[in-house]
């Protein structure tokens, strides 16, 4: 058996075997192009499969060697990569900056960041493992816009020859000209390996006399430049001193351009990924440092306690409660993996996780309760009483006590919610039940929560609160 079958037959035991068959098969047959920064997301809607169970079949793959994992950052203009890291600990919480859209960013993780994967090379070479020598329009898919980006080849090529103007690759070291005739329209001279552009704005009567304009490539990422000219001829001198090919192109800002930028598909986000469990728990080493602070603007906090676990002890002394213990953690972690949410730790009886999407919150809420009932029912009693506090809004994600976890009001927020609960019951803040998809999925089970305005803890004002029933 060759590494790479031994690879797979690994794969096949640590992810869903559908899946790691898959995978095998792109790795094998797929095309280049196919096997660079890969769109889980996209993969998953492609080949019918769960998507929690792709992103775990390509985390597990990961792991084994058959792909490298990068962390993108990206602009939310033009969906163009900034950066890209092999680890999230290389990610930087300064602004990052965008030629072509002249605009500075600060990283959010929520939609900011790609977690992409690319074959390694050890596996299977591919073109993009040597960026400089892809052809200009491949070197722009496969290396400058994310996958995020949906281009089919008849729609690119049609784009390309509407919204480009003029390109070519330009060795290091050498100079060109280009002999272009503005037309009255805004133009962006850009080049996406040093990430450099000059605009220009084309106005005012026609000239027939030449224009001159020249532009020189290096690695300092100079400002982005702007000057005005008239419809007319334009000689371009273009010096590249970056040391590396560049790719300088002129493309027309209008209609066309911007139709090619917002073609756009889901993609695996960073925010997503810290809130899978697969991720937590077999890329450990891959988390934060220590000092980084990642701003996420939106992410669902459920916090759990078994509401009197002390006197459940005293009660049915120590053996049987650590077993009842043991069944109600193996039933909400279930839970919770299953609604897309990842455990972020227990501490004693508690458990607090982190949802994506609000209402995948509310259902592994639901069906906690309905668990515990199941459990209680199985052996005649009512001892697992399990308290839930739902809540949703900005945090950071930090390192604490050597583990990934996050940091804000939100959190706080969350766990005195939590507090809230007397019963087995699920208390949510309005922020939460105000939203459209948790409102119709409340809508369409018939539930009414029941408005209650709550005083918390360390909370200076009062907040809306909705116990569900």
């Amino acid at each position: 058996m060759s590494e790479l079958e031994a690879q797979f037959s690994v794969l096949r035991k640590t992810a869903d075997p559908a899946v790691a068959n898959a995978i095998a098969r792109l790795i094998e047959h797929g095309e280049d192009h196919e096997l660079n920064r890969i769109n889980v997301l996209d993969f998953s809607r492609q080949n019918g499969f769960d998507e929690e169970q792709v992103i775990s079949g390509f985390l597990h793959a990961s792991r084994l060697g058959l792909f490298d994992l990068t962390w993108n950052v990206l602009c939310p203009g033009c969906s163009g990569v900034l950066d890209a890291h092999d680890t999230l600990k290389s990610l930087r919480s300064d602004d990052y900056h965008c030629g072509l859209c002249a605009c500075g960013y600060e990283p959010s993780v929520d939609e900011q960041v790609e977690v992409a994967f690319t074959v390694s090379p050890k596996v299977r070479r591919i073109a993009a493992h040597d960026p400089n020598t892809l052809p200009l329009w491949e070197y722009y898919k496969q290396v400058f816009w994310s996958s995020g980006i949906d281009l089919d080849k008849t729609t690119f090529d049609a784009l390309t020859e509407e919204v480009a103007l003029d390109s070519l690759e330009l060795p290091a070291g050498e100079r060109a000209l280009l002999s272009l005739q503005l037309p009255p329209q805004f133009i962006i001279a850009f080049e996406p390996v040093t990430h450099s552009a000059h605009f220009i704005d084309v106005q005012g009567e026609p000239t027939k006399e030449r224009q001159q304009l020249s532009l020189v490539f290096n690695k300092s990422h100079p400002p982005t430049g702007s000057i005005t000219m008239r419809p007319g001829p334009l000689r371009l001198a273009l010096d590249n001193q970056a040391g590396v090919r560049t790719l300088p192109t002129v493309f027309i800002a209008g209609e066309g351009l911007h139709a090619m930028l917002g073609r756009r598909r889901p993609f695996l986000t960073a925010k997503r990924m810290l809130s899978n469990q697969t991720f937590r728990d077999v890329f450990k080493a891959d988390n934060l440092d220590i000092d980084q602070r990642l701003k996420i603007t939106s992410l669902t906090f459920l916090f759990t306690d078994l509401k009197g676990s002390t006197a459940l002890y005293e009660r049915v002394g120590d053996l049987a409660a650590f077993d009842l213990v043991r069944a109600h953690f193996r039933a909400l972690l279930g839970i919770i993996a299953s609604e897309k949410g990842a455990v972020v730790k227990t501490i004693g009886d508690a458990v607090m996780a982190t949802f994506v999407k609000p209402e995948h919150a509310i259902i592994a809420g639901l069906r906690m309760r309905a668990a515990m009932d199941a459990l209680n029912a199985e052996r005649g009693t009512d001892d697992l009483v399990v308290k839930i506090g739902i809540h949703e809004g900005p945090c950071l994600a930090v390192m604490l006590n050597e583990r990934q976890d996050y940091f804000g009001q939100t959190v706080n927020i969350a766990a005195r919610v939590q507090g809230l609960a007397t019963s087995q019951s699920i208390h949510v803040t309005g922020r939460v039940v105000e939203l459209p998809a948790v409102s119709a999925l409340l809508r369409e089970r018939a539930i009414k929560p029941i408005q209650k305005e709550a005083a918390l803890r360390g909370i200076s004002d009062k907040v809306m609160v909705y116990e569900i029933p």
